[in-house]
């Protein structure tokens, strides 16, 4: 059954065009919103009640017809209508079919701007939990990996180019470390989501003796927004969660983009867990990191929505405009897209198997340990410069006879400087150039346990 939307009240001499009517429709995207509209409005209709603006038996009616609403929705006998134009409407008026009179009175000192700003900030809040648990389950990951992996040394590189020797255990902290800055940021934007719009109406409050702080703590809000006409236009919560997702996104994509690379022949590091895989259409010898690329692809959809929200919101004048009804999907679409990433960046990085034996065989490739060298010479007292360029010569005449730096004779480095003695040795080769390290931070097998206590106590706490 279509019927005409009650917001367009009794000012209108003429049905809503049915082309408006289907242009203007959310009901198709903000549905999404049903169990936190039902919260803010069983709330509100407790507050009502407290303050004699409806009686106990009304809001005890009001809010169980509610619940009922709800359990059709997820039961999925729910007609909505796209008539009645949004999550708001569909439900209220559900509401009025049962209960006439008594259902026309909840919608009492509120209007959808300040209805729609509450459930968005109750929907924004609850996302915001689900990825900070889902980043928590991430980071998980990457300790149990420290552990399996503990004596393993990989090359770590800039631009692309091997660098440095580091424990596997380092490389898996750094990703724990992105994330929980991650999880800072979401943290953050939890308290600027938390705050209760409820009771700021349409853009300039009511004349009825509410009891917003009411409202407020029924809801589990950490308190109000101040000011009914920003109550009405902000949608920065959501610029900021979607900020938030985006840099998630950023950080899941240039894991994604390693893990392909380290995958590959050429480089060999690691096999991928089948399931997690797919193969060609005509090369029966692929097996291709389709959920990687798609992580790396699928950050596109996160960054544009963020682009689109910044759009969208550019020159908004106060307090409410319809525009904002388009915030809705880019929302949707980055948290449904990052929540996907990291469900199973989760069991794909605890299935993931490093090819020991494959690295092994050539992490003395590179020089890795020339740095250290380098630093050796510092400390017999070497400036900094002139070390540098000494271990430049002695890399060049490395490569030129094709061998590593530990396999240079003690003559070929006396060559360069005749003081130096065997002890150059100590720190030649990849597993004593990483024993070598000792500042905070650093690769160094003592700092890297410490960092893996560290990461345990504070995810289990």
């Amino acid at each position: 059954m279509n019927r005409s939307s009650p917001s367009r009240g009794g000012a209108f001499d003429k049905p809503v065009d049915q082309r408006v009517a289907d242009f203007s429709e959310s009901i198709s995207f903000d549905y999404r919103l049903y169990r936190q509209d039902i919260r803010g409005s069983q709330a509100h209709a407790k507050m009502l009640a407290n303050q004699g603006i409806l009686t106990a038996e009304e809001s005890e009616k009001i809010c169980h017809s509610l619940t009922l609403i709800e359990q059709r929705i997820e039961a999925g006998s729910f007609q909505f209508d796209s008539q009645l134009e949004d999550i708001h409407m569909n439900i209220e008026q559900s509401l009025i079919d049962e209960l006439g009179d008594i259902g026309r009175k909840l919608h009492t000192a509120r209007s959808r701007n300040d209805q729609i700003s509450t459930d968005l900030r109750l929907w924004v809040r609850d996302s915001i939990d689900r990825i900070d648990e889902l980043l928590q389950d991430l980071q998980r990951a990457f300790i149990s990996r420290c552990e399996a992996d503990a004596n393993v040394i990989l090359p770590a590189y800039t631009h692309l180019q091997r660098a440095q020797p580091v424990l596997a255990a380092h490389y898996w902290l750094a990703y724990c470390e992105k994330f929980e800055r991650d999880r800072g940021r979401l943290a953050d934007c939890r308290k600027r989501a938390n705050l209760c719009s409820l009771g700021t109406a349409a853009l300039a409050g009511t004349t009825l003796p509410i009891d917003r702080d009411f409202v407020a703590a029924e809801l589990g809000f950490e308190g109000l927004v101040q000011n009914s006409l920003d109550s009405s236009s902000d949608r920065d919560f959501v610029l900021e969660f979607v900020f938030c997702l985006s840099v998630i996104s950023i950080h899941l994509s240039g894991w994604a983009e390693e893990w392909i690379l380290w995958s590959t022949t050429e480089f060999d590091f690691l096999e991928l867990p089948h399931e997690f895989c797919t193969g060609s259409s005509i090369m029966p010898q692929k097996i291709n990191p389709d959920v990687l690329e798609l992580t790396r692809g699928k950050s596109a959809r996160v960054i544009g929505g963020l682009q689109s929200l910044l759009v969208l919101v550019k020159a908004l004048p106060l307090a409410y405009n319809r525009d904002l009804q388009e915030d809705k999907i880019p929302l949707f679409e980055a948290f449904d897209t990052v929540r996907q990433c990291l469900e199973l960046a989760t069991p794909l990085v605890a299935g993931t198997r490093l090819k020991t034996d494959s690295i092994r065989s050539r992490l003395e490739k590179g020089f890795l340990d020339a740095t250290t060298l380098m630093e050796f010479l510092i400390k017999r007292g070497m400036p900094q410069r002139a070390a540098h360029q000494l271990i430049g010569q002695v890399v060049r005449l490395a490569t030129e006879k094709r061998v590593t730096l530990s396999e240079l004779s003690l003559a070929d480095y006396q060559s360069f400087d005749a003081s130096l003695d065997d002890s150059i040795y100590d720190v030649l080769g990849t597993s004593s150039a990483v024993f070598a390290f000792q500042s905070l931070g650093s690769t160094g097998p003592k700092r890297v346990e410490a960092q893996i206590s560290r990461w345990k106590t504070r995810l289990e706490g």
